[in-house]
């Protein structure tokens, strides 16, 4: 199953996300098929960035997001309708 999910990056106590599109199968930090977005929570407040055309192709195509991506996705807007 393909899911969209956080990949972790950022030093130690400094966390920066990948929001990316991977085999259920591969590591967290692991291999991914396609980078749709990136997620800072140390900012004030947090920054979330969408490519909104890839995260929508891979919606309709059947890419399951995870919980934390899906709230993330409520949370930048209603552009992008989460499955």
């Amino acid at each position: 199953m393909v899911k969209i999910r956080l990949a972790r990056h950022g030093a130690k106590k400094k966390p920066f996300y990948r929001i990316v599109v991977a085999d259920s199968r591969s590591p967290r930090d692991g291999r991914y098929i396609d980078l749709v977005g990136t997620y800072d929570p140390l900012q004030t407040p947090a920054a979330v960035t969408l490519k909104r055309e890839k995260l929508d192709k891979w919606l309709q195509t059947g890419a399951q997001p995870t919980e934390t991506v899906a709230k993330l996705i409520r949370m930048a807007g209603p552009a992008v309708a989460a499955a």
